[in-house]
């Protein structure tokens, strides 16, 4: 757990359209993380 003010480590996901992004590219901007099971999985 990181403790408040703390700067995020930096990573790596995919994007909506299968493209790599990297946290480090995005300095600066604000970023939403938004994750969900895909559709139709058990649970």
């Amino acid at each position: 757990m990181l403790e408040v003010g703390t700067e995020a480590p930096d990573f790596e996901a995919p994007d909506q359209d299968g493209r790599t992004v990297r946290l480090s590219d995005l300095r600066g901007h604000w970023v939403a993380l938004w994750w969900y099971p895909k559709a139709s999985t058990p649970g």
